[in-house]
């Protein structure tokens, strides 16, 4: 081939290629699947095609659907990641690794605050929340703090990306103290007993711990020594979610497939209301290795799940986290209102409605209504 048939056969081949280009792109804005072909403000699919997988971190749920047998009634391939806690969701969703994340509702904020646009598609609450509360305050050996008034001046634990972040803050104000009238130590609960450690060696004065299997295992190793445990504060700490990346709902065939996931883990919120024996058994007992005590210790103080059918207090809540975090940590505040897809407001509450009595559904409203101060 001569230097001339090469120069006229690379034309021919950008000619080709620009009269290509409109073909391509008719094909991208054509094809629903691409990132944006579904407005936020569209309604939602209900048919989930053939061929779609989500990629979820959520362990509490994945081992009641291995156990019932539910998975194979999803429409939709699971790709299943041991992933918990906000710093690891947020990580995996800056990776792109999972589409779908559980936790409590501060991470959803970090997420937004590090330039992850995310949306929350399910809220569960706990009934009674006062009396079943997430945290408890550890308390080290020799800091001598035996009331919320007695933490001026301690080292405490904080992770402002965490909900136990928000727990110290919220302690803080209903002791009647602010920030600077104590030490706050960047700690995060990288692990799950890391705080336990930092208390035992006195690496920080006092620290929010789990109040069930994880308190009970403190004061075993440390309440000899003078290790304590105290309440927070007359304040609820139990919202829970899931969430997902904002892109994930544009897609059409994953943002059906997320619905029907919605509706079955409501479903299991109500199965492990109604099977408390098995359930500390298969999550607490086989899959964390508790004891069968320790396990019951972790039924017992989740009490039962609250499914809200209407989002408005829940997206008050997550207002006020937000102000209060914002200042005192100096992020700007936003509107929470973006937080929500309220597409997905009556979803759960339908897959919970569709196993629990209708006594249970009654109990769970009025217990919401009731306990929907802070």
């Amino acid at each position: 081939m001569t230097k001339g048939d090469r120069i006229g056969a690379a034309a021919v081949a950008i000619l080709l290629f620009l009269a290509l280009i409109p073909l391509v792109l008719h094909g991208v804005r054509s094809n629903p699947a691409v990132r944006g072909g579904l407005a936020l403000s569209e309604d939602l699919p209900q048919q989930v095609p053939p061929g779609v997988t989500l990629a979820i971190g959520d362990p509490m749920t994945q081992q009641v659907l291995a156990y019932t047998g539910w998975e194979r009634e999803l429409p939709f391939t699971v790709r299943w990641a041991n992933i918990t806690g906000g710093p690891a969701t947020t990580e995996a969703f800056h990776a792109r690794a999972i589409d779908v994340g559980s936790g409590a509702n501060i991470p959803p904020i970090r997420a937004i605050w590090v330039g992850i646009p995310v949306k929350i598609i399910a809220v569960r609450l706990r009934q009674q929340p006062l009396l079943h509360p997430i945290y408890v305050l550890g308390v080290a050996p020799k800091a001598d703090v035996k009331t919320l008034a007695d933490l001026r001046g301690k080292r405490i634990a904080f992770s402002p990306g965490q909900a136990q972040g928000v727990v110290v803050l919220r302690a803080l104000h209903a002791a009647g103290l602010t920030p600077a009238d104590v030490t706050l130590v960047d700690l995060p609960t990288t692990r799950i007993n890391n705080y336990n450690g930092a208390l035992g060696a006195g690496i920080v004065d006092v620290a929010p711990i789990a109040s069930g299997a994880l308190a009970a295992r403190y004061l075993a190793e440390w309440g000899s020594s003078g290790g304590t445990v105290i309440d927070h504060g007359a304040f609820r700490d139990d919202p829970d979610v899931l969430y997902v990346r904002t892109e994930t709902l544009q897609n059409p065939a994953k943002a059906a497939a997320l619905q029907a996931y919605v509706r079955m883990w409501a479903r299991v919120a109500a199965w492990r209301d109604a099977h408390p024996d098995e359930w500390a058994r298969l999550y607490y007992v086989k899959f964390l290795g508790l004891s069968p005590d320790a396990a019951w210790a972790e039924v017992k103080r989740a009490g039962h799940a609250d499914i809200p059918h209407d989002w408005s207090w829940m997206v008050g809540y997550q207002q006020e986290t937000i102000d209060l975090l914002a200042k005192e940590t100096g992020r700007h505040s936003f509107d929470a209102e973006h937080l929500f897809d309220r597409r997905f407001e009556s979803v759960a509450t339908d897959g919970f409605a569709n196993y629990t009595t209708p006594a249970m559904q009654g109990k769970s409203r009025l217990n919401h209504q009731e306990n929907g101060a802070l």
